[in-house]
């Protein structure tokens, strides 16, 4: 019997980019592969002080990266970016397999990000590229990610799609029941959309004003739940409740007399499905720059699994899952906000219509994207990998990976500072 694969999975943090992207898909490996896999976690595989953030002590083991064959990570860590960076480069100390993964291009932040200061004094765009460049297998969220970065990637490239563990409780809830002639439109979101929400000022007013308030029925979903002061146990908010409010400022934009909208507060990972039980027509509002044309069509796959069909943006990956009049709507960004007007109403005003473009996209996402069909995938590719780096080493040539996804993975011959050393 073929000994068992370790993988040690060190998440960033336990936010919703984790879940999907590394929490879910190692729980899921173990628990479906027990035979052929063995994963161990490790939110502090350094052994940092986690209140000072102080350097790994002299007499630390590094007993987890050394037990493993693979070392998994991914965005950027809690601790900070040359955090993330040191992880991969013990692990490469110690002969190990480094994976890298991220669905948030890094690399090239566009201005009106909310943590841009951050970025940039953090010098996370350096860190990132340094990481692409020295670590086995780079993974992210979709093609056109991919064609962003490619150039800094000297091992393998991979585009592994967001998938969705569809055996959960709260992605097999009864739908809501629907209120009669009312068509109940949801936009669900985070807090890094302050650039994407400013684009749909104003057309809900405009909506309400062509097919009567009585009929469409507006929800925001995400606030983040009020945090409480210790001492006096009253409401202390802090800066993602700013967020929230200037989203609502923008949402609300001609709101008058009747209130035909509710801001519903966020929810784990592990139950965002309760929120489209009671949403007929999803919403993905974006603005135009290469952070969201590298984002995944996650928000598509979600809503499908309750035949919620998406009216979206057209940046990111949405063409890949939505046609138009098929499975949800694609709204050119240089187009006005009439356009986005009257996509909705005509959707209110044909609901059956919208449930047969939600049966469509339910039809393709409940079998391309529910990970418990495909996540052995991963387990076939850290082995064929890990095999070809292995005959590179025996025959005494430098491992580079071949193209395994396009755009086609080359040596660029970029060799880029260290940032550890500055």
């Amino acid at each position: 019997m073929a000994e068992k694969l370790k993988i040690l999975a060190c998440p960033s943090n336990h936010g919703g980019c984790a879940y999907y992207r590394i929490l879910l898909p190692m729980e899921k490996l173990a628990e479906l592969y027990p035979e052929d896999v063995e994963v161990r976690w490790d939110d502090n595989p350094l052994g940092w002080n986690a209140d000072t953030r102080t350097e790994t002590p002299p007499d630390f083991e590094y007993e987890n990266i050394k037990w493993a064959d693979v070392v998994f990570t991914q965005n950027i860590h809690n601790f900070g970016g040359l955090y993330t960076a040191q992880i991969l480069q013990k692990a490469h100390e110690f002969g190990k397999f480094t994976h890298f993964d991220t669905d948030d291009l890094l690399t090239d932040l566009y201005g009106g990000h909310r943590l841009f200061d951050v970025y940039k004094e953090q010098r996370l765009d350096e860190v990132t590229k340094y990481i692409y460049n020295n670590v086995d297998l780079v993974t992210v969220t979709q093609r056109k990610f991919a064609e962003y970065i490619h150039e800094f990637v000297r091992g393998a490239l991979v585009v592994i799609k967001n998938t969705i563990d569809y055996s959960l409780p709260h992605w097999n809830l009864p739908k809501a029941p629907k209120p009669k002639k009312l068509t109940r439109m949801g936009w669900v979101g985070g807090i890094h959309h302050d650039v994407d929400v400013k684009h749909f000022a104003g057309v809900p007013y405009v909506v309400n004003q062509k097919v009567g308030k009585e009929r469409v029925h507006w929800g925001f979903y995400g606030r983040p739940i009020m945090p409480t002061d210790e001492k006096t146990g009253k409401p202390k908010p802090d800066w993602q409740q700013d967020v929230w409010d200037g989203y609502e400022r923008v949402f609300k934009t001609g709101f008058k007399g009747h209130r035909n909208y509710t801001v519903y507060p966020a929810m784990a990972p592990n139950q965002y499905g309760a929120m489209y039980t009671n949403i007929d027509v999803n919403l993905a509002i974006l603005d135009d720059n290469p952070f969201n044309q590298s984002k995944s069509e996650i928000k598509a796959i979600e809503g499908a699994r309750y035949g919620v069909p998406l009216i979206a943006t057209n940046v990111g990956c949405y063409d890949e899952l939505i046609v138009n009049g098929e499975t949800g709507y694609l709204i050119d960004p240089k187009n006005p906000k009439s356009e986005w007007a009257r996509i909705i109403t005509k959707c209110i005003k044909d609901p059956k219509h919208v449930e047969e473009m939600g049966r469509n996209l339910k039809l393709l996402c409940d079998d391309l994207y529910d990970i418990n069909k495909v996540v052995g995938g991963r387990l076939d590719l850290y082995r064929d990998l890990m095999k070809m780096k292995e005959d590179a080493l025996k025959s005494s040539q430098g491992y580079q990976a071949p193209p395994l996804t396009q755009p086609n993975v080359k040596d660029t011959g970029v060799t880029l500072d260290n940032p550890l050393s500055k």
